[in-house]
């Protein structure tokens, strides 16, 4: 059964628009609190099934955190909340307070005026398919309410910031600090503002933070991990030894050295996967994605690693981990998971892992990444009119067929939606950049044509 509401990270969309708007986010805390706290699935047998809210710091987080509040009071479920809190923080904390289920009011990378909400299971991850499902099956029944003696109650979790920023410092090796360095932390004025500089000061690091003035409208507004440009200046600005760059909802990192090079999360992956040969011997294999750098698998490859790809999505990677029984993958852009470490992707953490490498092996990241070139890639975003069915065109085929020919084995192309917005992304990779550019531009074209 196709999915209606959920995407690959939840359900997003423009605020005030179908379907985020206060009366279907009332139903869907009732629908979710119905199915998430069903007795096979809530580790509080026989008490009263909890969950945990938690949000960015967009200004329609009070609203839709209010009208999921109810929802869940409705369905007779009680609800801790959390406040402005990174997603990977709302997914530790459900794990290590033993709740029913998480929930973060969130659309990431997006801008101010789009919001989202995402849930985590009782043990942290991110819901199943089939989950999803249920609680789709659950918004087409009539929302009733729980009788007066039973409905939730709601209260603050007041120390929930200093109980991530403690778990997140034991992610870090207890016999390393970072003393005597200087880092940039941009937190994208959203959800990691107020935690993630305490984690690397506490660590001993001098930290000049930017993108820490959330006022509701500012989030991922010219700053974090989506727009690296504000990093990078800062960091030759301040001639930091390093720069870190979270996203809104603090799951993904971009890194920039000394110079000023960025690193995303393909390169980041490659350096975790040989710091982990270096300190245990032997990584079986690592999970990338469709849109993972072919200079990463070969590199990998050669260093005897196996490599899988997943589809686009940290859930797609998480699954592919599980299914190899493995602990290393990523995204490029960033969602790194390191399984031994936490349930999900955290940038904060993640940050942590690629500092202890560089610490472990004396070595900067470019050292690191000695003899990886990624082959340049140009990724052209095309808006599509809804209902487009770009899979079924020829003229969109043909094209892809004609650079592929072209290609031969230098190169690939992918097209593929968007999970959280309206867009068909064309993807080509090349060993000259002239290539992916001229093809990749040639392909959007078309598609646009076909989707317009």
């Amino acid at each position: 059964m196709a999915r209606r509401y959920f995407g690959t990270d939840g359900i997003r969309g423009r605020v005030g628009a179908a379907p985020i708007t206060p009366d279907f986010v009332l139903k869907l805390g009732y629908a979710a609190g119905k199915v998430l706290a069903g007795a096979d699935r809530s580790p509080q047998k026989g008490n009263r099934p909890t969950v945990l809210i938690g949000k960015d710091t967009r200004v329609s987080g009070y609203m839709l955190e209010a009208a999921l509040e109810s929802g869940f009071s409705a369905a007779g479920v009680d609800v801790m909340l959390a406040g402005p809190m990174p997603t990977p923080g709302i997914a530790y904390l459900t794990r290590a307070l033993r709740l029913s289920a998480g929930v973060v009011i969130s659309a990431s990378h997006n801008p101010y005026d789009d919001n989202g909400i995402k849930f985590f299971s009782a043990d942290g991850n991110k819901l199943p398919d089939e989950v999803e499902l249920e609680i789709e099956a659950q918004l087409e029944q009539p929302m009733e309410c729980a009788p007066s003696e039973r409905l939730g109650k709601a209260r603050r979790l007041d120390d929930a910031g200093g109980r991530y920023i403690e778990f997140c410092k034991s992610t870090f090796p207890a016999s390393f600090d970072l003393r005597g360095m200087k880092i940039v932390l941009d937190c994208a004025h959203g959800a990691a503002y107020d935690v993630a500089p305490h984690v690397f000061h506490e660590l001993g690091a001098e930290v000049v933070p930017i993108g820490v003035s959330p006022n509701g409208f500012n989030i991922n507004d010219g700053v974090g991990a989506t727009a690296p440009d504000a990093l990078v200046r800062a960091v030759k600005e301040h001639h930091a030894d390093i720069g870190i760059a979270l996203d809104g909802d603090a799951d993904r990192v971009q890194i920039v050295d000394s110079t000023g090079r960025l690193y995303n999360g393909d390169e980041l992956l490659y350096v975790l996967v040989k710091d982990r040969i270096a300190t245990h011997g032997q990584v079986e294999g690592a999970v990338g994605t469709l849109m993972t750098n072919m200079a990463v698998e070969v590199a990998l490859k050669e260093a005897g690693v196996q490599f899988v790809r997943a589809a686009v999505g940290d859930r797609y990677v998480l699954e592919k981990l599980r299914e190899h029984g493995w602990q290393l993958g990523a995204e490029g852009s960033g969602h790194i998971l390191s399984l031994d470490r936490h349930s999900t992707g955290d940038g904060i953490v993640s940050a942590l892992l690629v500092l202890a490498a560089i610490k472990r092996s004396g070595k900067s990241i470019a050292e690191l990444l000695d003899g990886v070139s990624l082959f340049p890639q140009k990724l052209i975003n095309v808006r599509m009119s809804p209902g487009a069915d770009w899979k079924k065109s020829d003229e969109i085929r043909r094209a892809v067929e004609q650079a592929e020919r072209a290609l031969d084995s230098h190169g690939r192309v992918l097209i593929r939606a968007s999970g959280t917005e309206p867009v068909l992304r064309v993807m080509v990779e090349a060993a000259a950049q002239q290539d992916a550019v001229r093809h990749a531009e040639t392909i959007a074209q078309v598609v646009k044509e076909v989707t317009s």
